[in-house]
């Protein structure tokens, strides 16, 4: 792959194994790079160490060590990261209020269809590969 083409990166934060597996897998097939974390720490710890600032953060909101809430407060607190946008993830018929609480960009509920997954990381996503 060319240096001047690269593909756009999603943080995929997510404590259940199959559901992060389930949706990087469609990303990476959909050609993105996703980066998967199993908590708000580990993704805290990907998103500082990433060479290239994702398009959007996928985040989950119960998650052990550190939850959704955690890891959105310490984004925002961040001026490097806080302007990337965050879909909340929820199985919560909340879903809604979590992520207008949350100030995040939207939500997605669980379980996630592929084309909503895949229409709303585009949305976020376009044109941001040249960054």
């Amino acid at each position: 792959m060319s240096a001047l083409i690269r593909k756009q990166m999603v943080l995929v934060v997510e404590d259940d194994r199959d559901v992060r597996e389930a949706i990087t897998e469609i990303l990476i097939d959909s050609d993105y790079e996703a980066v998967p974390a199993a908590n708000g720490a580990e993704g805290l710890e990907r998103l500082r160490a990433a060479q290239v600032r994702p398009c959007v953060i996928l985040l989950d909101i119960m998650m052990p060590k550190m939850d959704g809430w955690q890891f959105r407060s310490e984004q925002q607190r961040d001026a490097s990261m806080r302007d990337i946008p965050v879909v909340v993830l929820s199985a919560g018929a909340d879903a809604s209020e979590v992520a207008a609480k949350m100030e995040a960009a939207g939500y997605l509920r669980k379980p996630v269809a592929l084309e909503r997954l895949l229409d709303t990381v585009q949305r976020f996503c376009q044109g941001d590969a040249k960054k």
